[in-house]
């Protein structure tokens, strides 16, 4: 069997430690892990010090890992202009700590719940072009502004995105499990999308998200990683799962999906 054309990889909070311990955890079982950076303070919260970062990319460099960095959840680019420049200079802050780290992506997410409502209203087109601005100055921090990879949320209409980012050379992180908790077939939004996509994330829901892909049903989960296979998908494929637990059902659903259509992946030390 060959090799997944794709990287796959999960979070930085699979064990109950902080990221630097969870990445020596996961090293060799994953190819790339989605730093977590959602509490991020200036001056604080859970970003990784030079030493850290010195062991991670230590780490990296040994087991061939790539990292992909989630920026803060908080971000409101669009909101209204103190905002954009706040969220703006936390999402830089975030990127200058972790270059050193050479990520493979930068997920964001674009927080338009003001204007959710009001979809292409004068309002919603006021935040689309704040949000604009910001993104202009993310961009023009990166040599390849295709790190930046802008993700589908849930509670949105799926195409929510489309006009904000028309014309804009970031990437897309298609969230498989937001659109399946959602109700929809992630199927024609992949295919719509999946040439721009650098990220996917997947993960199963009942009451909620980002739980194990074992409660997705084999057929389904199958229908998403064919896709990614037959279209040639190059990027990191993210379990987006946080527990132990769940990742090992998780690399074990995953892994029955690849053998089903001829695929090998391999599990080290797992």
């Amino acid at each position: 069997m060959k090799k997944t054309p794709f990287r796959i990889g999960t979070t930085s909070y699979i064990i109950p430690a902080d990221i630097l311990p969870n990445v020596a955890y996961l090293a060799g079982k994953v190819d790339d892990v989605e730093l977590v950076l959602f509490e991020v303070e200036e001056g604080g919260g859970n970003l990784p010090d030079e030493n850290t970062l010195a062991q991670l990319a230590e780490i990296a460099a040994r087991d061939s890992l790539t990292y992909t960095v989630h920026l803060p959840l908080d971000l409101r680019l669009g909101d209204d202009d103190l905002s954009r420049e706040r969220s703006t200079r936390k999402a830089l802050q975030v990127m200058r700590v972790t270059e050193a780290l050479n990520p493979f992506a930068y997920v964001l997410h674009l927080d338009g719940r003001s204007v959710q409502q009001e979809y292409l209203s004068p309002a919603w087109q006021a935040w689309r072009g704040r949000t604009h601005t910001a993104l202009a100055e993310l961009i023009a921090f990166l040599e390849k502004p295709a790190l930046l990879a802008v993700e589908n949320l849930d509670h949105y209409p799926p195409d929510f995105w489309d006009e904000v980012l028309e014309g804009l050379p970031v990437s897309r992180c298609i969230d498989v499990g937001h659109l399946w908790v959602n109700g929809h077939d992630p199927l024609p939004y992949l295919e719509k999308h999946i040439a721009a996509a650098r990220v996917i994330h997947i993960h199963g829901h009942t009451q909620r998200d980002h739980q194990s892909l074992s409660v997705i049903p084999p057929a389904e989960l199958e229908r998403v990683i064919g896709f990614l296979v037959e279209s040639r998908f190059k990027g990191v494929l993210t379990m987006e799962i946080f527990g132990e637990q769940d990742f090992q059902t998780s690399c074990a659903a995953l892994s029955a999906v690849l053998q089903r259509v001829h695929l090998e992946v391999k599990w080290k030390n797992h």
